[in-house]
């Protein structure tokens, strides 16, 4: 729902209604003023409420800062948030000085945070966003983390023969490890278990 009509006593409280049906903020819809309130005649016979309609306005940055905003205001944090719109990618750079809570462990709060603005930034779109957020550098300092240790479990596999099986990861981070071994000639690798406990397993090629 990106357009509705809604009456009230003022105009003001029209818009309000508006906005809170839509679950926005004024700076994101444009708003048309359809109807004036008239009180009619002794302030009773003939009096028409004022009518407005709101349009929301595509904005992902803008949506993105307000939903996470209103999330570190939530978690008392104080943090500074860049969105950067680049085609069919929104960039997000958060910047604070308690970024550990918001990476979490093993970046399952950052990963979490940026699952839950792609929900929000591709309700109602046509054309969807991937949305990235990063912070302090987090995610390359964790692909070279995890490109090192699928190289580790490589030589660990060749050497003593044995099939290896890492901890439990997110797609993303399994994705890594698969393409970090995808052209060793000496182990292979896959997924197995179920979402959230899949593994990326290393063995010998056969």
């Amino acid at each position: 729902m990106n357009i509705i009509e809604m009456t009230g006593r003022t105009v003001e409280e029209a818009i309000s209604l508006g906005l809170e049906e839509l679950k926005k903020t004024k700076e994101q819809v444009k708003i048309e003023i359809l109807e004036k309130p008239n009180k009619g005649f002794l302030g009773l016979i003939g009096s028409k409420m004022a009518r407005v309609k709101l349009s929301v306005v595509d904005d992902p940055e803008g949506d993105a800062k307000v939903f996470l905003k209103d999330v570190f205001n939530a978690m008392d944090l104080e943090v500074s948030i860049d969105v950067q719109l680049k085609g069919n990618n929104l960039n997000v750079s958060l910047e604070g000085p308690n970024m550990g809570v918001v990476i979490g462990r093993r970046g399952q709060t950052l990963d979490s945070l940026q699952y839950l603005l792609s929900l929000v930034v591709n309700k109602d779109r046509e054309n969807y966003l991937k949305v990235f957020i990063d912070t302090e550098n987090y995610r390359e300092k964790r692909e070279e983390t995890l490109i090192r240790l699928a190289n580790k479990m490589a030589r660990k596999v060749k050497k003593l023969g044995k099939t290896m099986v890492l901890e439990p990861m997110n797609p993303y981070e399994r994705r890594i490890i698969h393409a970090a071994l995808q052209n060793n000639p000496y182990v292979q690798t896959y997924s197995e278990g179920d979402e959230p406990f899949r593994k990326v397993v290393v063995a010998l090629k056969k």
